[in-house]
């Protein structure tokens, strides 16, 4: 082809060696990756947020190591500390989105997450996240997330209880605030209906399948005798006990949980595996024997009693959903690119 003036055909050379660069470099902006793993596209698909599970590997390449180091250490002390690693990012991501608002300390105007009735006297393991911070920091100054190591904690701890794995994905920065009041309203309580649960998880865009999978927690999960209490002797002396609780299981917590007193009482919340990971959380409901009334109502709906069936009958499908429905929760509204902040401390702000 001729081309005049000169400069013309400069200009024409230049479009034509460069435009499939262009056109690469703009597919990496807007998707993050040229080639995605399928957590990265059901993050994509379910939030529009660019988390990808490669986030550090050249920032922070042994951050997923270190965070699995400490967790493994803390939980091989502390079987209990499985579960509390895996409730904190529940009740971090249900509050303004999983950005570790709940780590936050109360300090100047800001009133801490931990505060909260349904967090209060329950929440724990704070001190192994700030185990992991301080590994992270002394490896790589300032790059990974709070927000991250919950999800990559709650992620391990799954494992080393006997869990499926997944690809997490990565990316979240952190919150400059807390909410109090978001943090009491927005956690499913042990007593709240069917319903209101499942709204609950309805506006933070998850369904009956993400509340059956992720309830399923509970089979490594402990509770206090307040939690249940009303389901043994009614809310007051003129109620009646909760009687779907199977009476032979409702006598022997009783024995621990009295009418009076014993409020900080502790009972495992899945009697025939405590510390495993598994189904057997779904074939104690079909027994009647889930420790919360918020448990025992799953069998109470049809959509959900079908869920929780087959759960019971096949372990691999719990491990399947449970793993979908964590990527789909880590998802919730998290602050990205530069929204926020990278924490020094997770338990503060940063100063500047």
């Amino acid at each position: 082809m001729a081309c005049s003036p000169p400069s013309l055909c400069t200009f024409v050379l230049l479009l034509v060696v460069f435009a499939p660069i262009c056109c690469f470099a703009h597919k990496l902006s807007t998707s993050g990756r040229s080639a995605t793993s399928p957590a990265q596209n059901k993050s994509s698909a379910s939030s529009g947020y660019n988390l990808y599970p490669q986030f550090y590997d050249r920032s922070c390449p042994r951050a997923k190591e270190i965070v699995k180091s400490v967790v493994a250490k803390a939980v091989a002390k502390e079987a209990r500390m499985a579960a509390s690693l895996l409730r904190l990012h529940f009740h971090d991501c249900f509050v303004k989105g999983c950005d570790a608002s709940l780590l936050l300390d109360s300090s100047g105007s800001i009133i801490s997450e931990k505060n909260s009735i349904p967090n209060k006297n329950s929440v724990r393991g704070f001190d192994v996240i700030d185990d992991i911070k301080s590994a992270l920091e002394k490896e790589c100054p300032q790059t990974v997330s709070c927000a991250d190591i919950l999800a990559l904690a709650a992620r391990d701890s799954t494992v080393l209880a006997g869990g499926r794995n997944w690809e997490v994905p990565l990316g979240r920065r952190n919150a400059r605030g807390a909410s109090l009041s978001g943090s009491n309203q927005n956690i499913p309580a042990p007593n709240n209906t069917f319903q209101t649960i499942l709204t609950k998880f309805k506006l933070k865009g998850l369904n009956v399948v993400d509340l059956v999978a992720l309830s399923g927690s509970h089979t490594i999960g402990q509770a206090m005798c307040t939690s249940f209490k009303q389901r043994l002797y009614g809310q007051s002396s003129s109620e009646r006990p909760d009687f779907s609780l199977n009476q032979v299981y409702a006598n022997q917590l009783r024995a621990r949980c009295p009418r009076s007193g014993g409020d900080q009482n502790i009972f495992v919340m899945d009697f025939v595996s405590p510390t495993k990971f598994d189904n057997y959380y779904y074939k104690n409901l079909l027994a009647s024997k889930g420790l919360f009334s918020s448990d025992q109502l799953l069998t109470k709906n049809q959509a959900s009693m079908e869920l929780v069936k087959k759960y019971a009958a096949n372990n691999e499908l719990f491990f399947k959903d449970f793993a979908e429905s964590m990527v789909k929760m880590g998802n919730i509204t998290p602050l990205t690119s530069l929204r926020g902040e990278i924490r020094k401390s997770c338990r503060r702000i940063n100063s500047n």
